[in-house]
């Protein structure tokens, strides 16, 4: 059989000889344009989910740091497990007995999401389709026996949402891996034999919209041979035309190279970007897996969920929404219900949301609750809290309100609202607030 690695590189070699458009180079591939399907979604579904979902204690990261000695885990191990438990244990008990596709994805499209990142492979190294790179350590060979990755991606374009891989560049404690590291990655033995043709056999099996890539800061770009991917990517691939990349390629490219920029984990940077981001932020604020000992204060409200949309939004991002799932298949209630409220609240004021531009302004002039974004000709200010009296009180719009006198509108309410211009500001009258469908945020169109 043909090594696909050397196979790629001739096929990348033969591309750019023939004048391809997007060269192995940062120059070169900073120019390639983010996919304006993905500008215009804003809001994603983000899925962390693996064998560390059966301990569901600490984070997706339970395996190193039980192996580091990180407080609390060697102790929770010794309490709950007999002695001489493996990590590869918790694998059969990864049993998905109640994942059902199309549940999860009907519950993704009425969120108001219009994308879905699964993780197919964490650090953990365990892939959630039957790779042939991983035999024995995949959801086929080990737990579910299903081949979790074709069956989220069929349920998901089922309700015309793009489905995103997650892929973990590096693996703990692989042999290969590991060796490569010892070496200060002079060799990359790991890269050739598993990581690069396990990540094309993810793409060309499944035809990702989204390539998420992590894993990325132990080592320079140079040794994930993250240009050559990327080239080939873009250039030759089956999603070349459409799919969408991060900024995670190697040690110091976050925020700098790459396709969407993720700068860090829920990066929600409140002011205006250059360059598209992604805010990827868990619903659980201490980890991005399902834990056991979660409690209710540590999930973020349908009002701090709310608002990191908005902020997002407002600055020209992205947002990817995580959940983390049960080990038997399920989305925690909790989950589920942030999921379902934010649908309903979009429901309503999504036209301030999807498909809109960052204004001119992002945040008022005078009033720190509101935010703005603008579908031309509509600019919208979203208000986090409703204001005392019923009265909103306006800084950035003034100029809005010269010899054109806008309309002016509360989403969710027919009748128009009246306002009085002053000097410096405008002054706008709400209904009384049990009039109006909206919750949580409340959104006025000024057009």
């Amino acid at each position: 059989m043909t090594n696909p690695t050397l196979a790629i590189i001739v096929l990348i070699l033969c591309t750019f000889s023939n004048g391809a458009k997007y060269k192995p180079n940062w120059n070169s591939l900073q120019t390639r344009p983010i996919p304006k399907w993905y500008d215009q979604a804003k809001i994603g579904i983000f899925i962390h989910w693996g064998v560390y979902s059966v301990p569901s204690f600490g984070s997706e990261w339970f395996w190193k740091h039980w192996k580091d000695g990180t407080d609390g885990y060697k102790d929770f191990m010794k309490q709950n497990y007999p002695p001489n438990f493996t990590y590869q244990d918790f694998g059969r008990y990864f049993t998905a007995e109640f994942f059902k596709p199309d549940e999860w994805a009907k519950q993704f499209k009425k969120s108001g999401a219009e994308y879905v990142i699964l993780t197919t492979k964490h650090h953990e190294g365990f892939t959630m389709w039957p790779s042939t790179y991983s035999f024995g350590w995949n959801a086929m060979d080990i737990g579910p026996n299903r081949d979790i990755v074709a069956e989220l991606s069929t349920a998901v374009r089922a309700q015309n949402l793009k489905f995103g891989a997650y892929y973990s560049l590096l693996e703990w404690y692989n042999p290969r891996y590991l060796a490569d590291s010892n070496a200060n990655f002079t060799t990359n033995n790991f890269v050739a034999d598993k990581m690069y043709p396990e990540l094309l056999e993810l793409i060309e099996t499944y035809k990702p919209d989204i390539i998420w890539a992590d894993g990325e800061w132990t080592a320079p770009d140079t040794y994930w041979n993250s240009t050559n991917f990327l080239a080939w990517l873009y250039n030759e691939s089956p999603v070349k035309d459409a799919v969408v990349a991060d900024d995670r390629w190697g040690k110091g490219s976050l925020c700098k190279h790459g396709g969407v920029f993720t700068c860090q984990d829920g990066y929600n940077p409140k002011t205006l970007q250059k360059h598209k981001f992604e805010n990827a932020v868990s619903l659980d604020k201490h980890s991005w897996g399902f834990r056991r000992n979660a409690r209710l204060e540590d999930i973020l409200s349908i009002e701090e969920l709310i608002t990191e949309v908005v902020q997002t939004v407002s600055c020209g991002g992205n947002i990817a929404i995580n959940v983390g799932p049960t080990h038997y298949g399920k989305i925690p209630l909790i989950f589920q219900q942030r999921l379902s409220d934010l649908g309903s609240w979009l429901n309503v004021n999504g036209q301030s949301i999807k498909k809109t531009t960052p204004w001119k302004y992002q945040n008022d002039t005078l009033n720190s609750n509101v935010w703005y974004t603008q579908a031309k000709p509509a600019v919208y200010a979203i208000s986090l809290k409703w204001p005392e009296n019923n009265i909103v009180e306006l800084g950035a719009v003034k100029e809005l309100f010269g010899k054109h006198k806008p309309k002016v509108n509360l989403l969710g309410v027919k009748d128009q609202l009246t306002y009085k211009v002053t000097k410096k500001t405008v002054k706008i009258t709400l209904p009384d607030k049990a009039t109006v469908k909206s919750k949580w945020a409340y959104v006025l169109k000024i057009a």
